[in-house]
């Protein structure tokens, strides 16, 4: 065997984006500045729509006893896509999409992208207040959402006045209540009946999308204030499709082989899906990749680690994954050894810290690869990709950028530093989104000059391997999920009883951080752990709620500048 690596990460790029490689990149001008990008990269999610329609009959989507083909999905979306232009929906308009993993959000995301809308899906687990203001700070004109969630925001829905039209799915049992709502069934079908509609050609109008147009809006939190809408361009979308192939391709070259052909007779592809679609990484790293390239998406109701690995086994899924927490449950479940799980050939995760344990089991208990790597909302999911006997070399590094991409370290001054100097990390590249949706300030201080600035400290190695050393915003992870403390702690400063809070992230496991609050109690005021959390729970999402709370008789300790000390905090917990 050679001696690996067999090249260089540089010489693996500089070969694999050479001129009439299908890598090939080139340089065009995004926003006036000069930008690399993949030359063959789909120019909208209307060319991704129109490659998907090629695998004919082969599955696409599997949820329960619902099997969608290629076929079928392409039918279904024009259909819908016919119907919101009915409805009036025009090129610019927003749609939400407000539904958990089920076939129908796909269909929804590109029926709305094929009239030219900004799709904007909003977080299926937000409460209803949430998800008011994700509707109304996007001015959406157009809802596609399931009955579970219809159900939570319904009473919000008159606050609503951009609303025209509401889609509801899967709510044949339910008085929908709004005047403005029907439900989805009557346009298009269930799931296993869309193969039945007629054959729609995709609207003209749809193939003559650019690649700079607006294409969606995905919310992040921020360390103050609301939400903050990511306005992304099919260009910023479409660059994830070339990202994984690279990375595949560019271990094959690390190792001292060559990348195999691609080979339309092979066997399909098959993902296991545990992360939701109404993340960048589940929607642009994962859903609109599958589709171009063929890949059927196994989806499942909720996170289940014994139904995950009949699964595995019962649709020969090669990948699976998608955050650090679901590979410690599959490789530590006592009945592991009763699933044949030998057709996985990837386990890739990100969005959490994951420790190199973690990295170093996936291969001697799966014999699959591992795969990690590093985004944001603000980068369109993949950033950097790192995979295979890189990633079980470097089980600390995120990777480097992929070749379109470029990071920097800068310290305060905005100084860009040299290899392994800690500071804040910022990236350059055609997936960078263009700015937050109406908020130019929040705007002007994240992306400069076309760099954005990320929020982590990291370092940069020699050969260009991106380290996260910790992160500069006030965030955790809990098993992909950011938590901006800022949002927990203004909830439980609204209890009469809080005089201070803050929110610190204890190391878990499997989900790699989980929040824990320290709350100091106002004079003669009274409250318990069980009405805190529950209070929490009323007004944030499910996995913002802390997991313990630590009462103190003395005020939290700060700094001079009146700051809560969490380091101080994290002491307590041992960390």
């Amino acid at each position: 065997m050679t001696q690996w690596p067999a090249m260089s990460i540089a010489d693996a790029h500089a070969l694999l984006t050479a001129p009439g490689q299908p890598l090939e990149m080139e340089t065009v001008s995004i926003q006036g500045r000069p930008t690399r990008v993949w030359k063959n990269a789909p120019p909208s999610l209307a060319h991704c729509f129109a490659a998907g329609r090629a695998h004919g009959d082969k599955v696409f989507m599997v949820l329960d006893d619902e099997r969608v083909t290629f076929e079928a999905f392409a039918r279904a979306a024009p259909a819908l896509a016919e119907q919101l232009k009915a409805d009036g929906l025009k090129k610019g308009d927003r749609v939400a999409v407000v539904m958990r993993n089920i076939p129908e959000w796909p269909v929804a995301f590109y029926a709305a992208s094929m009239c030219g809308a900004i799709v904007t899906p909003l977080n299926a687990w937000w409460t209803g207040g949430e998800l008011e203001y994700g509707l109304t700070d996007s001015g959406t004109k157009i809802l596609l959402i399931d009955a579970e969630r219809y159900n939570r925001i319904s009473e919000h829905l008159p606050a609503c006045t951009d609303l025209e039209t509401i889609y509801v799915t899967r709510a044949s049992e339910m008085e929908l209540g709004d005047p403005r709502a029907r439900r989805l069934e009557g346009v298009i079908g269930r799931p296993n009946s869309w193969v039945g509609l007629p054959d729609r050609a995709i609207p003209a109008e749809a193939l003559s999308l650019q690649p700079e147009d607006d294409a969606t809006i995905f919310y992040t939190s921020g360390t103050t204030g609301k939400p903050k809408g990511a306005l992304g361009t099919h260009r910023n979308i479409c660059s994830n499709i070339m990202a994984s192939a690279c990375s595949q391709a560019c271990s094959f070259l690390r190792r001292g082989e060559t990348p195999p052909a691609a080979d339309p007779d092979a066997p399909q592809k098959a993902t296991l899906l545990s992360v939701p679609f109404f993340h960048a990484t589940g929607c642009h790293a994962v859903l609109n990749p599958s589709l171009v390239a063929g890949v059927k998406l196994v989806l499942t109701r909720k996170w289940d680690v014994v139904e995950a690995m009949g699964l595995i086994e019962r649709e020969r899924c090669n990948s699976a994954g998608g955050v650090p927490t679901i590979a410690w449950q599959i490789l530590e479940h006592p009945d592991r050894h009763k699933y044949d799980l030998s057709s996985l050939e990837t386990v890739s995760y990100g969005g959490a810290p994951s420790a190199p344990e973690l990295v170093r089991q996936i291969g001697s208990q799966f014999k699959a690869k591992p795969g990690n790597g590093w985004g944001m909302t603000e980068t369109s999911a993949t950033f950097t990709h790192h995979m295979a006997e890189d990633y079980e070399h470097r089980p600390d590094s995120c990777g480097p950028p992929v070749p379109v991409c470029d990071l920097q370290v800068r310290d305060g001054d905005g100084k860009v530093l040299g290899p392994n100097q800690v500071g804040e990390l910022y990236g350059y590249g055609p997936n960078v989104v263009k700015l937050y949706w109406n908020k130019p300030e929040a705007t002007a201080a994240t992306f400069i000059d076309g760099w954005v600035r990320t929020g982590d400290l990291a370092r940069i190695d020699e050969e260009g391997f991106c380290f996260i050393i910790d992160r500069a915003k006030d965030m955790l992870i809990r098993g992909g999920e950011n938590i901006y403390c800022v949002e927990v702690e203004n909830a439980l400063y609204e209890h009469r009883a809080v005089m201070d809070a803050a929110l610190v992230g204890r190391p878990h496991k499997t989900l790699g951080e989980e929040p824990v609050a320290f709350v100091t109690l106002k004079p003669g005021s009274e409250a318990d752990e069980a009405e805190l959390r529950a209070f929490v729970a009323a007004r944030q999402a499910a996995f913002k709620v802390p997991v313990q709370v630590f009462f103190s008789r003395e005020p939290l300790p700060r700094n001079a500048n009146g700051k809560i000390l969490k380091t101080e905090l994290k002491k307590q917990l041992g960390g």
